[in-house]
């Protein structure tokens, strides 16, 4: 059940990034990608960790029916990130969302 929830807001992630004019046509460097900072806030744009990094490795997760993560806060970066652009309210709508799925 939890892995359908999670693939469905995944795909209103996506949804809502395309919308927004946020999904990238192109990936990002392999070096961009390496960062191992917190969302790679070194390397990449936090929209470009959604969905290069953060969203790929939720989907693995799911295909291998592996353990999803627990406890895990991606909402409040969003919040920190987007805070003087309401227009994405809805992205950190779906983040927190998912923060309560998989933290329970």
């Amino acid at each position: 059940m939890r892995y359908q929830q999670t693939q469905e807001l995944l795909q209103l992630l996506e949804f809502q990034l395309i919308s927004q004019n946020l999904w990238a046509e192109t990936a990002p460097s392999a070096a961009a990608l390496a960062s191992t900072a917190p969302f790679a806030c070194d390397t990449l744009p936090f929209e470009q960790w959604l969905q290069f990094i953060f969203m790929p490795k939720m989907q693995q997760l799911i295909a291998a029916q592996a353990a999803l993560p627990s406890n895990i806060a991606i909402a409040p970066m969003a919040q920190y990130v987007w805070a003087e652009q309401p227009e994405r309210e809805a992205i950190v709508l779906i983040l927190e969302q998912v923060d309560a799925l998989l933290s329970r």
